[in-house]
């Protein structure tokens, strides 16, 4: 969780859709986050990339383009 509030906005992906979370604006709770960057396992979903203040979790192309290009 610290990982999570440390960056400014939250992409993952989630089945086909991708969620975009700005921090600052949406607000949301540790249970919100933890469903979105934690896995069945119980362990960071994968692949994470963590790029300035951007937090990147599971993979999307649409994602990687927004952020990367």
């Amino acid at each position: 969780m610290d990982l999570a509030r440390s960056v400014d906005e939250i992409y993952a992906a989630k089945g086909s859709r991708l969620v975009h979370l700005d921090l600052a604006r949406d607000k949301p709770d540790d249970e919100t986050l933890r469903r979105l960057i934690i896995g069945p396992s119980g362990n960071l979903r994968a692949p994470t990339l963590r790029v300035g203040r951007i937090l990147l979790v599971g993979f999307s192309e649409e994602a990687y383009r927004r952020v990367l290009a």
